[in-house]
């Protein structure tokens, strides 16, 4: 610590690795400010990587009138995939229909409102279906003749928070993963916050404003910012998913209907697999042990045999994920109601007190919007004029066409991939293609000075080199063989049993370069 009594001073210090924090991290560094940004963990490890995956509008919102939401996120839903398209992509739904469920001409006036809230360029709009000569009927039950199909797209939500906290340090962010906020304290226009490292060290930061983005833990933050301060409540909301073995051949995903209400989706995930989910339960404990229960996974595994021609069973089940969201508190009494929705709630203890804002609520589709809405807030309160940016700018390795968002770099992204797989012929095609999937244009980063599959030292699993973890460790904040298989790739859905515990002791036998 200096003799000032503080280690780094910056305009905004971000708590919370998730996709609010690296997004807000993102938006300001933009826009010049000095940003700091903390995680306890790693980026992505708690709720910003347990979603269902999807950047959509919120076809079900609809009920519950939340129509500004649904507007809102069906305008972000085309600004993402523009802005990152080889992360994002577009997806089909198919909602089989079946007498006893929302009635068909609901159903279908929905669909109709859905498609016209906002202005579409990407995606197609909504149709009914025959599905007995339809490819996606082929693995429903008979029954199941009639139904809708309509759009929304794909996200690789880990990745999302990763490229976003990857502008924000290419802006000037100092991002600091396992690093935890133990202490927050005002003093006039400053906040003084108390930072620990896993390596035990200590640093104090001295911020003109601090964003809470802590997801499940900014109550708690709160509390301990501001300790007489009557806050937002959040409430907190497990969802669940399983992964089994792929069900059906083709692209399209199912969105199907319980006789609860609620929606379940089913959607073609890595290649081999499909992922089932979500469930809406009220959660009580502690958001880093959430875990779904066997009442959840056979929850899910019913309600999809309901729809498919061969059952799903829990034994099937190869891989689950759980997260805990922190929505908005409300009147809702059931889960599955409560909106999704965000609040920013702005304290600044009177005029010249140093701003604290705190983030409640939110989805993933939003988190764009969200972050900018907050940016807005602290440049009016810390003086800065500098207007907002990121609806006309690329994540990285999103500009496949040029460094502006286009609509060619999602219609064109095969074209892109296939002019890849000629450049890089040297390496296997499927290897290339994950890589497009993955890092985009930073593929040429990873590969810079390789020309032959040597150059990209040992396979230490198939299909992962060292060349690949080394750019995950320099580039990407990746430390353990998790973030590597589980976070920044699925590949851990993929290799043999025991690669963790290799990936591992590999790591610890090569310490990453500084």
């Amino acid at each position: 610590m200096t003799a000032a009594g503080y280690d780094i001073e910056c305009d905004l210090l971000v708590v919370g690795g998730g996709i609010n924090g690296a997004g807000i991290a993102r938006d300001a560094a933009g826009r010049g400010l000095c940003v700091v940004l903390c995680e306890k963990d790693d980026l992505a490890s708690h709720t910003s990587s347990a979603s269902t995956k999807l950047i959509h509008g919120g076809l079900r919102y609809l009920e519950y009138y939340e129509f500004s939401l649904v507007r809102k996120a069906l305008i972000e839903r085309e600004v993402l995939l523009r802005a990152a398209p080889h992360i994002m992509r577009p997806l089909r739904f198919v909602m089989p229909h079946a007498p006893g469920q929302r009635p068909a001409l609901l159903i279908r006036a929905g669909l109709f409102l859905y498609d016209f809230l906002a202005k579409r360029e990407l995606l197609p709009g909504s149709s009914g279906v025959r599905l007995g000569c339809h490819v996606a009927g082929r693995p429903l039950k008979p029954e199941f003749s009639r139904g809708f199909v309509y759009s929304d797209g794909w996200v690789d939500d880990a990745r999302l928070v990763v490229l976003n906290a990857m502008d924000a340090c290419m802006h000037g962010a100092a991002v600091k993963t396992r690093t935890a906020c133990t202490a927050l304290r005002r003093e006039g226009d400053r906040w003084y916050a108390t930072l620990l490292g896993a390596d035990g060290k200590q640093s104090v930061v001295r911020a003109r404003s601090v964003v809470n983005a802590a997801g499940p833990w900014t109550a708690s933050l709160l509390g301990q910012a501001l300790p007489q301060r009557r806050s937002q409540h959040l409430r907190l909301i497990k969802g669940s998913h399983i992964v089994v073995k792929r069900i059906f051949e083709h692209d399209y995903a199912y969105i199907f209907q319980n006789r609860d209400g609620r929606i379940v989706f089913a959607i073609p995930y890595e290649q081999d697999y499909t992922l089932i989910g979500t469930t809406d339960l009220d959660y009580k404990g502690d958001p880093n042990q959430v875990a779904i229960d066997a009442e959840e996974v056979s929850y899910l595994c019913e309600l999809v045999s309901q729809y498919f021609t061969a059952p799903v069973r829990p034994e099937d089940v190869v891989w689950t994920y759980s997260g805990v969201r922190p929505l908005v508190e409300d009147e809702a009494q059931d889960a599955k109601a409560v909106t999704r929705d965000y609040r920013l709630e702005l304290d600044s203890n009177g005029d010249g007190g140093a701003p604290l804002l705190s983030i409640f609520g939110g989805k993933i589709t939003t988190y764009r919007k969200l972050a900018e809405e907050a940016v807005d807030l602290l440049c009016k309160a810390l003086g800065n004029r500098h207007p907002a940016w990121t609806a006309k700018a690329c994540l990285p390795g999103g500009d496949l066409y040029g460094d502006t968002p286009q609509n060619c770099a999602v219609l064109r992204y095969g074209e892109w991939r296939d002019e890849l797989l000629q450049q890089y012929r040297w390496l296997p095609r499927e290897l290339v293609a994950r890589y497009a999937r993955a890092y985009g244009t930073r593929i040429h980063t990873l590969l810079a000075g390789r020309v032959k599959l040597e150059d990209m030292g040992a396979q230490l699993e198939p299909g992962l080199y060292a060349a690949e973890v080394d750019y995950l460790r320099r580039y990407e904040w990746a430390v353990t063989a998790d973030d590597i298989l589980w976070r920044r790739s699925k590949l851990g859905l993929h290799l043999p049993p025991g690669a963790g515990a290799r990936l591992a002791e590999w790591l610890a036998l090569h310490p990453a370069q500084a």
